[in-house]
């Protein structure tokens, strides 16, 4: 089929297929989204605070607030989607490749980012930025612009993992030898080996089979925690499911990643200091890369992703302490609108959405985002319906104004 520069469907016909009013259409999906949000926030924030230990006062006066705040934040993110959908359709007669998707978000995602919290705009925006730069390189594999590089999300993970114990050993021996060491650092310039520190201060240097033991251990139990409300929600009908818990794959995978990582790191840092009998920052490079490596007992494009936005965001802002790299006000609010824009408009090719997310904003819209018609979109050259089997949703006949393909305007669904 030809691809076409715009399609003259309403939005009712495209978009908010479940109900023809626009809206009726963004109110729905306003209180669909604030009840899920309430659902996500109330709990989140409430195990934050008792984990942080946070006083009276916080309780009685920020809590609330802070919940009430981000449901907002986020129910206003999916509301004004549709509302911004609305209008681009009517002031451009149309739809065209980007007005359904990227073109409603940005507005829609820059309002509600500037309802949130300050505090949380600069995580919001890592978290989204990670993800649609995982979605652009998606969707430039799926059109054929690259190849995916076998082990990428591994490859990606050794230059974050090397680069971030670069710096972090360029800071660290001399910051703990003023912790331990004052008197000798006052009274003599020598220097003293990180090895030497670390035999002192932290024994798993010199013995990275501790170290192994302790990071398996906490990868071991995280895995164990993350899966603790499935298997409770089945523990009367499925007591089998407990046993699963303990002796899943999944959770010796992470353990042996972030056991082996430190062991390997540990390792090499102080093979290296031994065979060369100098403590140079640049072993932390070749250390860091090879620790890398334990990635491959637990492969994570997500890891990696945010690690490596992570490093990123980090040498950018040494780069505005040193003048070296101008600072933008607001670029945390324009960043988060623009990713966020950028994983709406993969809402129109969802195969290239990471599955997580899509999952998220069908509960975050309770299954609207999937009653979409994305059928017409086909004509774009995303394959939109590639994942949907082709359905076309059942329209009212009294509010269709073009003819739909297949016959869909008026019994398909």
């Amino acid at each position: 089929m030809a691809v076409l520069s715009k399609i003259p469907h309403s939005c009712y016909e495209i978009g908010h297929t479940w109900n023809p009013s626009c809206v009726q259409s963004a109110l729905e999906v306003t209180r669909g989204a604030l009840e899920v949000s309430f659902k996500i926030y109330a709990p989140l924030y409430l195990i934050a605070a008792i984990l942080r230990k946070r006083n009276k006062d916080y309780y009685k006066k920020r809590l609330v607030p802070e919940i009430l705040l981000s449901t907002t934040f986020l129910g206003a993110n999916g509301g004004l989607y549709i509302v911004f959908f609305c209008i681009l359709r009517k002031l451009l007669g149309g739809f065209n490749s980007w007005s359904a998707g990227f073109g409603a978000a940005l507005p829609a995602s820059y309002i509600a980012i500037l309802i949130e919290r300050k505090s949380r705009r600069g995580l919001l925006t890592i978290y989204m930025t990670n993800l649609a730069t995982e979605t652009l390189f998606r969707m430039a594999v799926t059109r054929g612009i690259i190849n995916p590089l076998k082990h990428g999300e591994v490859l990606l993970f050794c230059i974050t993992a090397s680069l971030y114990m670069f710096f972090f050993r360029s800071v660290e021996p001399r910051a703990v030898c003023s912790k331990h060491f004052p008197n000798v650092l006052l009274s003599s310039n020598k220097p003293i080996h990180a090895c030497e520190v670390g035999f002192i201060c932290n024994p798993w240097c010199v013995l990275p089979s501790q170290g192994f033991v302790r990071m398996f251990s906490v990868g071991y139990l995280i895995q164990c925690c993350l899966k603790v409300p499935s298997a409770f929600r089945q523990m009367f009908s499925k007591p089998s499911r407990l046993l699963s818990l303990l002796y899943n794959k999944d959770n010796f995978q992470l353990g042996a990643f972030l056991g082996s990582f430190v062991s390997i790191y540990k390792g090499t840092s102080c093979l290296l200091r031994w065979v060369r009998d100098v403590d140079d920052e640049f072993h932390a490079l070749m250390a860091g890369f090879l620790a890398g490596t334990s990635m491959f007992f637990y492969k994570s494009t997500s890891i990696s992703m945010y690690l490596f936005s992570k490093l990123v965001e980090t040498m950018y802002f040494k780069g505005i302490e040193a003048g070296r790299f101008p600072y933008f006000p607001h670029a945390d609010t324009v960043l988060y609108a623009i990713s966020t824009a950028i994983c709406f408009q993969a809402v129109m090719e969802v195969q290239n959405l990471r599955p997580s997310y899509w999952k998220f904003l069908l509960r975050l819209t309770q299954g609207r985002f999937a009653m979409m018609n994305r059928k017409v979109l086909d004509v774009f050259g995303t394959q939109a319906s590639k994942d949907f089997g082709g359905v076309i949703p059942k329209l009212d006949p009294l509010h269709i104004t073009t003819l739909l393909p297949s016959g869909g305007d008026t019994t398909l669904g």
